[in-house]
């Protein structure tokens, strides 16, 4: 059977980008992007909601990000979710986050035009 793991996201950063290197030497860039949706209730008052999302992005792909993107750049984002485990006060604990796998910077400087877009490979990431 077969299956689909793939999530398409604009919002906001909600801060800069940290790196990191893994043990074996990989670099990998975790961000949090604000995701919001606005509707109006039935007496027709804009009402908002905001998810919170974390996003890791890996090698070529994370030093871009670190590079280009600052709290509050705008960006399209296309990835997959991915659940990591790990023990907590002798508690298993669940955290779901998205690895990117393709950005685009939506914020427009006056000088430009294009938007630029990255793509990361699949399997860089561990």
């Amino acid at each position: 059977m077969p299956t689909l793991n793939r999530v398409q996201l604009i919002g906001r950063l909600g801060k800069d980008p940290e790196s990191k290197f893994t043990p074996t030497g990989k670099k990998v860039a975790h961000f949090s992007l604000a995701v919001s949706n606005r509707w109006k209730d039935k007496s027709g008052e804009t009402k908002e909601s905001t998810e919170w999302v974390n996003v890791e992005a890996w090698e070529r792909l994370g030093e871009v990000c670190q590079e280009y993107l600052k709290k509050g750049s705008l960006i399209f984002l296309e990835g997959r979710l991915k659940t990591d485990r790990y023990e907590e006060n002798g508690e298993t604990r669940y955290y779901t986050k998205i690895v990117a796998q393709t950005l685009q910077f939506l914020d427009k400087k006056p000088s430009e035009e294009s938007m630029l877009a990255v793509e990361e490979e699949a399997g860089y990431y561990e």
